[in-house]
Order: C-alpha cells, then structure tokens, then sequence
C-alpha cells in the first residue's frame, strides 16, 4: 500500500487526510484535525499560520507513527487570494491578512481609476470581487506598507506553507489565478494589471503548474514528525482546483458543482472565456490541472442554512443537519424566494430573520416555522444554480443533461434532489471529500504512480460511492422559476 497525505485548509478548520492506495482502490483516512480560526487586532484581521504549521506537523506526525514508509508524498491546498510577503531571506513580513479584512474597502474604486474593470478582466478573466489579491496589494501600497516596500517574494498561503515544509519557494498556478494579476491565457503573471496598479514586479516569482515537485522536507520538519525526505508537492493548490480535479467528469466543456458553504458552479474548459457576455454576468476564469480552466461563479452555498443553524443554537435549539432537513421536506413548497447572493445574507448573524425580512419587504408569504425558513433557502438556492446553469449553456453555445456536484453539500439530500428539479438534469454526486481527492491524484501523477487526470477521475470513481438525482415536476419547477426571476 501507497499512501499519500492531503493538507486540506479551509477557512474554519484544517485537515490532515491520508489517502492510502491499493488494489486500484482509494481509501481515505482522516489523522488529524483542527480549528483555524482568524484573529482580530488592532492592524486588522489575520491568520494564524505559525499555528497552522505547527497543527501540521501534528498531523505529519501522526502519519508517520501510523505509516512509516509507505508514505510517498504530501500536498496541500487552502482557500484563495491570501499571501505573505517575504523579504530577501525568505522572512514573513507580518502575518497574513484574511480576505474578510476590512482594507480592501475603497480599493475597488482605485482600482478601476488605474485600469477600467473590463480591461482587467480581458487580461485576468477575473472580475473585480471584495476579496481579490489585488486589492490586498493595493492596499498595502496605499498606505505605505512597510512589509510591501521590502519584500522580495510574494507567497500565497499554501506557498508558503510548502516552503516552510520544504524550503523551496514557487507559486503554484491555481491559487495564484485567484489573485486577479495572472493571464488565464498563458498561465503568468498579468505584467500590464501589475504595472497599472504600480505594484513591485521583483515581488512576483515564478509560477508552476500544479503537480510540481518542490523537494523533500526540510530537515528541521523531518526531526520534529519522523518523517523521512518525502517530497512535497505543489499539488492544485487551490481547493476548488483540486475539488474540480477530484469530480471524476468524462470529456471536456462539462458543467460541475463544488457544494459546501460556498458553492462555485462553472465549466471545465480548455481556453479562457473572457466575452463581453461572460464580463457582464460576473463569471471569472481561474486555471485547473492539466492545463484546464475553471470557468466559473460563485454562488452563497449552505452559508445560508449553517448560520440558520447557528443562531438557533444560539437560541437554544441546536438541531443537526439531519432534522433541519427533515423539517425543510416537511415544509409547504414554494412559497416564498430569496436572492441567496443578495448582500442581506453575506455577514454572520441572524440569518432567519434576514430570510424573513427579505421575503416581507418584496411582498411574499413570510416564513414563519424553521421548516418554512429552510425550505425558502434550499429552494432558492437550487433556483439560483438554475440561473447559472442556463447562463453557461448561452455563453457556452452547449447543452447539458448532467450535472456533476462534488463536496460536503451533497449529504444534504434535500439540495441535491432540489438542485436535478430545478436545473432539469441529471445531478451525480460525490464523492463528499472531492477536495482531498483532487488534492491526492494530483501527488499520484506528479510521482508517477498515475499517468494523467482521466486515470485519476477513473480510480475515483471506482473507489467511492454516488448518487444520482433525476429531475421530478418539471412543470412546477418552471412556474416557481419564473417567480424566482422577478425577485432577481
């Protein structure tokens, strides 16, 4: 048995998962998991990444006392857009700023004053979102920041973790597509946004493709987990990148749905979309493995129901996900629809409240019962990925019969059967832990114990589980659709 050990970050917690393989079979484990919560102080809001790395080695550790030697490789991936910057001794400038934090305000406007957004978009494919790399940067040249005047190398988050680990510095192409400074086209830097937004070129390393070798860990890392000179892999260091590479789809051009709390609806494609149709309805571009683009949307995913969840807790009533689905099922269809992606619902709170005030104010049936609340939102939301899917099959010139859905969303059976109803397709889904997979046969062909993604996708799907959802009451669905619509 091989194994291979999958660094997953997400902006909540962490995981450690060890993808043992045999018999053309992928098993996971998980070894080690922990919190990652931010930090706020009076500079702003951070990540704790020395904390991050130390639960890391935690977790190496425990790999190791469980495997041994059959350990191969390990990668990491974590969400998008967050750097450090290090100076020319390979020091962190500060800890890392979350995406959330509040210095991107006014950015925007600077921003598009230095170069019109559509011109930005026809160099990165990217529209201008509160969250992008570039406005960080932005910032940081704006009030003079010190750690940006004396940098000399830029790392996204899981770069830097993987130079911690092995002492090697590179940006890997998937998570630096989320910056809105790289060409989708080419896969480099976007030199022309760069200059316009006069940040340091010298910043701005090397760039490669996911799958690259970085080298074996460090030293100081092997002392600490016992672990021998395993090389670490810049796998798709993005999570949506390896979530996609982990959807075991067949062919090109096919539609797919990463479900979580965010849920990302997009196209697998070979060459950027970068229309003036595809600016227009927001879509932006980032790049995938094997030389595939993601051409995608965000959407608000189960974010809406987890904080239903949350404040009824908050209440005194924590149910589980289990009977906050049961109730939904139980709840009148139909009556009532939201905008999941209306900035009412963005920030943490009251979020039944906010469903409720937001059906008031547009004149519906307000949803008074927990069932009525959740059924509103898991409606809507299968409704909204309707609103995409459509737009996809225009900007794309195709048609689609199936939907592949990747995530932990997919144990929400209700959304999974809702979203086959309201799309009219076939809806596949699995496997839940689409993330570490892709992650993982991304470590198995940079090795060489794959040849190449379409193997990947195979041992995937023979490995795990799916479920396929067909469309029911297509014509009820269509009535409720164009209901939708004149909310939006």
């Amino acid at each position: 048995m091989n194994v291979f050990l999958a660094i997953d970050l997400g902006a909540g917690s962490g995981r450690v998962i060890a993808g043992e393989v045999g018999s053309d079979r992928l098993q996971l484990q998980e070894i080690h998991r922990f919190d990652n919560p931010g930090t706020d102080l009076p500079g702003g809001s951070f990540w704790n990444l020395i904390g991050l790395f130390r639960e890391i080695q935690e977790g190496l550790r425990l790999a190791a006392e469980r495997y041994g030697e059959q350990i191969v490789a390990i990668g990491i991936d974590t969400w998008g857009v967050d750097f450090g910057l290090l100076d020319a001794q390979g020091r962190l400038l500060g800890m890392p700023h979350q995406y959330r934090d509040p210095r991107h305000e006014g950015m925007p406007e600077i921003l598009h004053r230095l170069m019109p957004e559509a011109e930005i978009y026809r160099h990165t494919g990217l529209t201008t979102n509160f969250y992008n790399s570039s406005l960080q940067l932005l910032a940081e040249k704006e009030r003079r920041s010190p750690a940006l005047e004396h940098a000399e190398q830029l790392l996204f988050v899981p770069d830097l973790l993987g130079y911690w680990l092995s002492g090697k510095k590179a940006v890997e192409r998937t998570i630096a597509s989320t910056s809105q400074l790289v060409d989708p086209g080419t896969g480099d830097w976007s030199w022309e946004v760069i200059d316009a937004l006069g940040l340091p070129q010298r910043i701005f390393g090397e760039i490669v493709p996911p799958g690259t070798v970085l080298g074996p860990l460090r030293e100081e890392v092997r002392r600490v987990t016992g672990l021998g000179e395993v090389p670490v892999v810049a796998s798709a260091c993005h999570d949506t990148a390896s979530a996609v590479a982990g959807i075991p789809m067949e062919g090109e051009n096919q539609p797919w749905l990463s479900s979580g709390t965010w849920s990302i609806m997009g196209l697998e494609t070979r060459e950027p979309i970068r229309s003036d149709e595809a600016f227009a309805a927001r879509c932006c571009n980032e790049l995938g493995v094997d030389g595939t683009v993601r051409f995608l949307k965000n959407i608000s995913g189960l974010w809406l129901i987890q904080e239903c969840k949350r404040q009824w807790a908050l209440e005194g009533d924590d149910l589980d996900y289990a009977e906050l689905a049961k109730l939904a099922d139980e709840a009148e269809a139909f009556t009532a629809f939201i905008d999941p992606d209306d900035p009412d619902f963005a920030a943490p709170g009251d979020m039944p409240s906010r469903i409720a005030n937001y059906c008031k104010r547009r004149g519906q049936t307000v949803p008074t019962t927990k069932g009525q609340i959740l059924r509103v939102a898991t409606e809507s939301l299968a409704l909204k990925y309707r609103v995409i899917l459509e737009g996809f099959r225009r900007l794309s010139g195709r048609d689609f019969t199936r939907l592949h859905v990747g995530g932990g969303g997919i144990q929400n059976r209700s959304l999974a059967q809702a979203t086959a109803d309201a799309c009219g397709v076939e809806v596949l889904a699995g496997p839940v832990e689409a993330t570490s997979c892709g992650n993982l046969i991304t470590q198995m062909i940079a090795t060489g114990h794959l040849p190449d993604l379409a193997s990947g996708r195979r041992l995937i799907r023979d490995s795990f589980e799916f479920t396929t959802y067909t469309p029911r009451d297509a014509e009820a669905w269509n009535q409720a659709a164009t209901r939708f619509s004149a909310i939006l």
